[in-house]
């Protein structure tokens, strides 16, 4: 005798009205979003949390914001008043501005290694490993993070220089290009510090590389003086410093100098997205 087969209960359509031939366990769940698709959601929220940290201590605010003060009160101003430095007819202290914005963001993100290793440390770096976001979606959001605490450090720095009688553009679209500027700065010297930190894999290694390296990317630059009035051994060095690229775009865009904003951008662009690379590779080292 033959068994009965339980029915099945019918799908419904949207208006009520049941749809033959296809049942409610029919339709695949949707399947959850791996790859590079994932990379938008995690960036805005690792720039979430870089916000939240900075809403419940304003400390590092303040306290990093000491030393750009000090470089434009008092360099700044005893060199506009002497004119040593040759800069055409932009007095000193405009054209310093955009060098110490570049100099303070590169001062945030070149130590954000240091973050890493810590993760490392609590268990937290094992554990965004193993889910399916990929390796360079975690560094490029972290990337981006660092560039989200350099902008506003850049935005107090913006502030004093106004302050301080610096001339400087207040159009909306040269303001989205400084801030993108410094943003792909940040991501690129913040994944040089994660590179070197895959490498080192130890805080104090980082931080003394990391000590030894910012001022000659700063003063291999040209933060503080015309490319042409450096040493003849220097300007070549200048022209592959990243840093050189974001403090001439952001010159161009702040202060209206000549500048070549086309290849600042893609130097940055292409110097970030490297980067990120990089250091995604090197990011199963530092976490074994």
């Amino acid at each position: 005798m033959s068994v009965p087969r339980a029915a099945q209960p019918p799908a419904f359509a949207e208006d009520g009205v049941a749809a033959p031939g296809r049942g409610l366990v029919d339709q695949p769940p949707t399947a959850p979003r791996t790859g590079w698709r994932v990379l938008p959601s995690r960036v805005v929220a690792l720039c979430v949390v870089e916000l939240q940290k900075i809403r419940h201590d304003r400390t590092e605010i303040y306290t990093r914001a000491v030393q750009p003060v000090l470089w434009l009160a008092i360099f700044g101003e005893t060199f506009n008043r002497i004119r040593a430095i040759p800069t055409g007819s932009v007095p000193y202290l405009d054209y310093l501005a955009p060098g110490i914005i570049a100099q303070s963001a590169m001062f945030i993100a070149i130590f954000y290694g240091i973050m890493i290793i810590w993760e490392r440390d609590a268990g937290v770096l094992t554990k965004l490993l193993v889910t399916p976001t990929p390796r360079t979606a975690l560094i490029a959001g972290k990337a981006f993070a660092s560039g989200t605490k350099a902008l506003l450090q850049a935005i107090v720095v913006l502030v004093f220089a106004a302050v301080l009688g610096v001339g400087m553009t207040a159009d909306p679209l040269r303001l989205l290009g400084v801030a993108a500027l410094v943003v792909f700065g940040s991501a690129f010297f913040s994944c040089l510090s994660m590179s070197i930190a895959g490498i080192v894999l130890t805080r104090d290694r980082l931080m003394g590389i990391g000590q030894a390296i910012t001022m000659p990317l700063f003063f291999s630059s040209n933060a503080l003086y015309p490319t042409s009035v450096m040493p003849g051994w220097l300007q070549p060095i200048s022209k592959f410093n990243p840093l050189s690229y974001e403090v001439d775009g952001l010159r161009g865009l702040l202060i209206g100098t000549s500048s070549r904003l086309a290849l600042d951008f893609g130097v940055l662009v292409v110097a970030a997205v490297a980067s990120i690379c990089v250091a995604a590779a090197l990011l199963p080292r530092l976490a074994k």
